[in-house]
């Protein structure tokens, strides 16, 4: 992929946008784990316990991305995320993180529950990369400090504008079908251009339409039952 192209930046925006959507839950984690220790000593599990998890998940996107080009993964990586970008509208997830008592148990922590919950987010930025390694680095260096150091306000807007979410979702979807019309498996298929756009819109706004509709639902049962 060329550099400081409309095609780089449209997948950059959507690795930045992906890691918001997807590590809502980092802040939680962070805090969870670090709550124990005294106040100097939080600042450190921070910054240690995120540079970790920071290089854990490139190594693992990476891998992930040098996976996704043996024949037939792309085609069921992108069935997998478009089940992944369904949940992230219609589940809560939890987040259940035991505090450290110590400064290297709370980076520990930090590590374990990180890699543990990001594996969505690693299949999801190897398919919005479209194989560039430094698609990747770039993405994940801008977006984990906005995590790290801003997530509880993202938290906060996600609530409050709950749109942030479907956005989300509707990018997960996008990059899914377009993971899907890349494998070589399907390619002759999607030959037809207007054949490849249109399955691609017909996913997003099905994943988008299917999830609203389950929150609906979810919504209404609750109310019901209160």
């Amino acid at each position: 992929m060329d550099f400081f192209t409309v095609e780089f930046f449209t997948a950059l925006i959507s690795i930045i946008l992906i890691d918001l959507v997807l590590a809502g839950d980092n802040a939680v984690v962070i805090a969870l784990a670090s709550r124990n220790l005294p106040k100097h000593l939080q600042k450190r599990a921070i910054i240690w316990g995120t540079a970790g998890a920071i290089f854990i998940r490139i190594i693992a996107t990476i891998f992930v991305v040098w996976l996704l080009k043996v024949p037939g993964l792309l085609l069921i990586g992108g069935v997998v995320l478009v089940w992944i970008a369904y949940k992230l509208l219609t589940e809560e997830e939890e987040v259940n993180v035991a505090a450290g008592g110590s400064l290297w148990a709370a980076i520990k922590t930090i590590i374990i529950a990180d890699a543990m919950m990001g594996l969505d987010n690693v299949l999801a930025v190897a398919g919005a990369a479209h194989g560039s390694i430094l698609l990747v680095v770039i993405g994940l260096l801008i977006s984990i400090p906005i995590i790290v150091f801003g997530s509880q306000l993202v938290l906060k807007l996600m609530e409050r504008f709950p749109i942030i979410i479907y956005i989300g979702g509707g990018v997960l979807a996008w990059t899914a079908s377009k993971m899907i019309v890349k494998e070589p498996f399907v390619a002759d298929f999607f030959a037809n251009e207007w054949l490849k756009y249109g399955f691609e819109i017909v996913v997003v706004a099905a994943v988008i339409g299917l999830g609203v509709m389950k929150k609906r639902a979810t919504h209404t049962e609750a109310t019901g039952q209160a």
